[in-house]
């Protein structure tokens, strides 16, 4: 029997549902991207707002890579199971607050619809740094991307975000209709100024009165999201499956702690989502910054160190003292610059982040967290680094998290059949791959441009801080172990 509205009656009573009409729930917001993170928070906490009694605020979740999440949920009404664990407790919650849902190129002319539609008040987007086509190092638009060409070629007839942002925004403005919101969720610092600048940029090659237009019209507020949220294994599915006494194809495994925080800054009105533990504050930046760096600059620190040592989880990887150790030092360098919000220690935060970290209960593979290096190191350390370097400050537990991609590109490029999971996989396995020299290897990858910009390769104080980072983990025993050659 399949999770869905007609078999909600038969949930057991410990599990959490929706008691409101979902078939009076109206749908205003469309969501770009209706993956795992997406359904670990935003939709979560919009379930909270429907359950208070406001329907106005159902949410149209649109895949635009594949159709995976709409084939596991539009089976199921777009019911889905949230089973939040901690260490000694878990707690199960099916979540309704996805009404309808797309995916796949086939239904790209739907979600353009439905995000020209009137009744369309907010466009939220998880969509990764991929999705937003700007050079990690220069910040510009991404002209000679195809997805960008393509669009630009057929703008009638957009696939990327921010074609079907600026095709829909422009028949709102032909139309009189009001624009909607930008709502950007991702791990990017000042991510609606992010956002605007790829639209704004994108829509100054089709009308340059349409972008003018969007810059004076349309808001883009900065938001921040931080919840632990592991892709969904089998073996997640099973168990919820076994404790629903229901089928659900696509379950969410995450942890107990969330927190959205979001700039109060919306053209067509907000749900109030505070309702569902989200703060609405203008001081979005410190705590993207704070977030960006010492959770996710730490986790891929982590990450590369646990691909190397052959730590599966995340919590597998703080039981090993290399790993811990490096994270400690990384993360006092990081609050030697850091602007916290007003009211925050960084050191508890840091002290929350061990034990969130350590969860035994969530299985968050290095694996996953490893992939898109090229997209996020440089707002997750190498932004942290440049303020250091300004500032005159040695930074070796930096300089040690840098070399650990390189040495996790490294292993990758010399080992037969492995595969690196980045948009520049190409430039990186070719420059990790073509020498056995440890200067030769830095060298190289210093110098991918898009990653790394022109000023790092040149200071002499930073590489040697990264070769001797480099050199003292190739010689710790696990990790020389899983390197195929001698550095």
């Amino acid at each position: 029997m399949q999770l869905c509205n007609e078999n909600l009656n038969q949930l057991p009573a410990t599990v959490q549902r929706p008691l409101y009409d979902r078939s009076q729930v109206a749908a205003s917001i469309v969501h770009l991207g209706v993956g795992a993170f997406h359904r670990a928070h935003q939709a979560v906490m919009t379930d909270a707002v429907l359950a208070s009694g406001d329907l106005a605020w159902g949410i149209v979740g649109a895949g635009l890579m594949t159709s995976g999440t709409k084939d596991a949920l539009a089976p199921q009404d777009g019911l889905y199971t949230l089973l939040e664990r901690a260490a000694g407790s878990e707690k199960l919650h099916v979540i309704g607050s996805i009404v309808e849902l797309l995916g796949g190129a086939a239904d790209l002319g739907q979600v353009l619809a439905r995000m020209c539609a009137p009744s369309t008040r907010i466009v939220s987007l998880t969509v990764t740094e991929k999705g937003y086509y700007l050079d990690p190092a220069s910040g510009q638009l991404q002209l000679q991307a195809p997805a960008i060409q393509a669009d630009l070629a057929t703008p009638g007839t957009p696939r990327t975000i921010l074609g079907l942002i600026v095709q829909a925004l422009k028949h709102r403005k032909a139309n009189a209709i009001p624009p909607f919101t930008v709502l950007s969720c991702d791990n990017l610092p000042s991510n609606g100024k992010t956002a605007k600048a790829a639209v704004l940029a994108f829509a100054r090659e089709v009308d340059a009165e349409l972008a003018t237009w969007i810059e004076d019209r349309v808001s883009f507020p900065c938001s921040m999201v931080d919840r632990i949220t592991p892709a969904t294994t089998d073996a997640d599915r099973a168990y919820v499956n076994a404790q629903l006494g229901l089928q659900d194809a696509w379950p969410i495994v995450t942890e107990q702690f969330v927190q959205w925080v979001i700039e109060d800054n919306f053209t067509m009105g907000r749900p109030d989502w505070t309702l569902g533990g989200a703060v609405f504050s203008n001081e979005i930046e410190a705590w993207e910054d704070m977030k960006l760096r010492c959770l996710n600059g730490a986790h891929s620190t982590l990450a590369y160190l646990g691909q190397l040592t052959g730590r599966e989880t995340v919590a597998d990887a703080m039981q090993l003292p290399l790993i811990s150790g490096i994270l400690d030092a990384l993360w006092l360098e990081v609050r030697d610059v850091l602007k916290a919000p007003a009211g925050v220690d960084p050191a508890d935060y840091v002290e929350q982040l061990k034990l969130r970290f350590c969860n035994p209960a969530l299985k968050h593979r290095t694996a996953q967290i490893a992939m898109d290096g090229s997209q996020k190191l440089p707002q997750r350390l190498l932004s942290t680094l440049r303020e250091r370097l300004a500032a005159g400050l040695p930074s070796p537990a930096l300089a040690t998290a840098i070399a650990a991609w390189m040495l996790f590109a490294v292993k990758t490029a010399h080992t037969p059949g492995a595969v690196l999971n980045d948009p520049l996989s190409n430039d990186i396995l070719a420059q990790a791959g073509a020498s056995n020299d440890s200067t030769a290897i830095i060298d190289n990858l210093l110098g991918i441009h898009k990653i790394f910009g022109s000023d790092l390769k040149t200071n002499a104080g930073f590489k040697a801080e990264v070769l001797n980072g480099l050199r003292q983990l190739a010689a710790h025993p696990e990790v020389a172990a899983a390197l195929p050659l001698t550095l």
